[in-house]
């Protein structure tokens, strides 16, 4: 089992999970809710056995798992959020985090049209998102999967058991409930965005893709629409490309999980956006399904940046250091 770990540009740590042998819903269908969209959120008592002694809503088989493991840690808030054209996601919170519930649920459908602009329309675009109540509910949603957090993860992607090359569907993304009074408002709608990037690429994403790719294509979805300058984005990148400092390759993953963390989770940022900037999105994209899902020898890393890219590595990294000096002002 791969846990990867990256510290973003503000200081926030996130994980995702990406093999396709974690599986987290499970069991029998139980009582469910459907929420309208504006109908407001209906809290569930842990005793009720169905949703405010109805029936209403039993139908949807995604809520069962997720009851089950969220109201042990006390009532729970649901909404069902029209996702784009007959997707529905669901989004799960508890009573006292219903701000978190109200971004999420504003932010899911532009969101998930954010990143259907750039990978196509082709995956699972109505995942299950929880917010948890406390750490002891995070730790014990995301260790489940065999997650090891802390307080400064921000949100947890989780995939389910599927066979390589389908569309995955269990597909659930868990937020920290402190995420949004960390990063606010804007910093949920762009971590949302980043997750959401996450579950769409799940299908063709091998255990040992590239993480500079991996994660720098996932914030540069999120970033994409954001409205950020470069130096907002990335911090520390410009700290050092103003000093002089220039990136001698693209980050490794190792680099990912050490102190260095948040440079090299904005370097790859950068480098995907470089290539989207002088290549264009669909050529970062099609980089991405060629990396993501064949041999990761640097041979055939530098393959495939050259069949797609019509560039060397060399000429990759040398148009990338002259595209950051341009943008370290």
């Amino acid at each position: 089992m791969n846990v990867r770990t990256w510290l973003s540009a503000r200081g926030r740590l996130e994980f995702c999970l990406t093999l396709a042998s974690v599986t987290l819903l499970t069991g029998a269908c139980v009582a469910l809710i459907l929420v309208p969209r504006n109908a407001g959120p209906l809290q569930l008592a842990t005793d009720q056995a169905e949703v405010l002694g109805t029936t209403v809503g039993i139908d949807d088989p995604r809520l069962a798992p997720v009851r089950r493991e969220v109201q042990p840690f006390g009532p729970i808030l649901v909404r069902q959020v029209e996702a784009g054209g007959a997707d529905t996601a669901l989004v799960v919170a508890h009573p006292g985090h219903e701000a978190d519930l109200e971004v999420l649920e504003a932010q899911l459908a532009p969101a998930i049209a954010d990143v259907s602009a750039v990978w196509g329309t082709e995956w699972n675009r109505a995942p299950v998102i929880v917010v948890a109540s406390n750490s002891a509910e995070f730790t014990a949603l995301t260790r489940r999967a065999g997650a090891s957090t802390t307080a400064d993860v921000a949100a947890v992607s989780l995939t389910g058991s599927y066979v390589p090359g389908t569309e995955p569907t269990e597909q659930r993304i868990v937020f920290n409930p402190d995420a949004r009074r960390r990063v606010g408002d804007e910093g949920m709608a762009t971590l949302l965005r980043h997750e959401l990037t996450h579950v769409a690429t799940r299908a063709v994403t091998v255990d040992g893709a590239p993480q500079w790719l991996l994660e720098g294509f996932a914030e540069y979805v999120a970033q994409r629409a954001s409205g950020q300058t470069f130096s907002q984005i990335a911090p520390t990148l410009t700290t050092r490309l103003r000093a002089g400092t220039l990136p001698a390759d693209l980050v490794t993953d190792a680099e990912f999980t050490g102190t260095d963390a948040a440079f090299a989770y904005e370097s790859a940022w950068s480098a995907c956006a470089y290539i989207a900037d002088q290549h264009g999105p669909a050529a970062l994209t099609q980089l991405y399904r060629q990396l993501a899902q064949g041999s990761q020898s640097t041979a055939a890393q530098d393959a495939a940046i050259t069949t797609v890219l019509g560039a060397s590595r060399s000429q990759l990294l040398d148009g990338w250091r002259s595209w950051l000096r341009a943008h370290a002002v």
